[in-house]
């Protein structure tokens, strides 16, 4: 664990008198993107007598400031391997990946500062209530504590989770609500780039509606950068700008959920559905993957 103490004090940002103006890629000659990724690639070795399993390819995305970016592929596609290369969490092999201009191999600490990261699995200190969990992330990253329990306690609220239930250990209380405490955790240090690795998945279909209206409001009244994997794709079509499609570690399609139903309808002759999108870059349903990661849990 990476202790931020003494690095340099962050505050809850307030959101901003009207919204941005939103900016969909890819950015023009000029402008900085919020995320630049070029020719990312991880191997990993798995034995001596197994081949490497090569899980990000040389892959390149240019994403502006303001985006909600899709990442969608299969199972074992590397979607995941390749938010954990932007959060640091496991060093590139090469290429480069730059937030704002920094490095994320040269300049983790000030990466760190600019992001953070909602996973499927997020981690917590379960006997502890949400407030708790809440309050030691705040020390952690240096923040106010009044100013982080009123930001937690708003954030909180706006994803329907009422200000009583803070108090609750977090092992009592369902995955819904878990992984919107996960979210509000993550906005706590306002994130220029905001990584979320299928924050809805096995989630009740109330509690994935809050989660996506906040993912829309979280666009809308901050001038963030959202990169979203989900297995989702009613959710894609509605929270991405664009979506780069995965398979086997290399970017295979890449546009507006618009532009790519239009493809594969005009090209391959196609139902014109991301459903379509995905079973004509990976060759296989939506429906077999999610069996797939179901069986994996067994």
């Amino acid at each position: 664990m990476i202790d931020l103490k003494n690095e340099p004090k962050m505050a809850p940002i307030p959101p901003p008198a009207r919204a941005p103006v939103r900016r969909v890629g890819p950015p023009p000659a000029g402008e900085q993107p919020a995320l630049l990724i070029e020719r990312a690639t991880k191997r990993f070795v798995v034995g001596r007598r197994k081949k490497d399993v090569l899980a990000v390819n040389e892959v390149s995305m240019a994403i502006r400031r303001g985006e909600i970016y899709g990442v969608l592929g299969a199972n074992g596609s590397g979607k995941s391997t390749l938010i954990r290369l932007i959060s640091t969490l496991l060093t590139i092999d090469a290429g480069r990946i730059e937030v704002l201009g920094h490095d994320v191999a040269t300049d983790e600490m000030a990466v760190k500062r600019l992001i953070n990261r909602v996973s499927v699995d997020a981690a917590f200190f379960k006997k502890l209530s949400p407030h708790e969990n809440l309050a030691y992330a705040a020390r952690l990253y240096g923040l106010d504590p009044k100013q982080a329990r009123v930001a937690a306690i708003t954030i909180l609220a706006r994803l329907g989770v009422g200000e009583k239930r803070l108090g609750r250990p977090l092992e009592q209380m369902s995955r819904g609500m878990q992984q919107k405490v996960a979210i509000a955790r993550a906005l706590l240090t306002s994130p220029t780039v905001l990584l979320l690795d299928e924050p809805t998945t096995g989630l009740d279909p109330r509690s994935k509606l809050d989660v996506q209206a906040f993912i829309e409001e979280v666009r809308d009244t901050h001038d963030a950068t959202i990169v979203l994997t989900t297995h989702d794709l009613a959710e894609a079509e509605r929270l991405c700008d664009r979506i780069a499609l995965i398979n086997d570690g290399r970017v295979v399609a890449e546009g507006t959920p618009g532009d790519l139903v239009e493809m594969v309808a005009r090209d391959y002759g196609r139902e014109p559905t991301l459903e379509s999108v995905f079973m004509t870059f990976t060759g296989r349903s939506l429906d077999d993957d999610i069996d797939e990661d179901k069986d994996n849990d067994e």
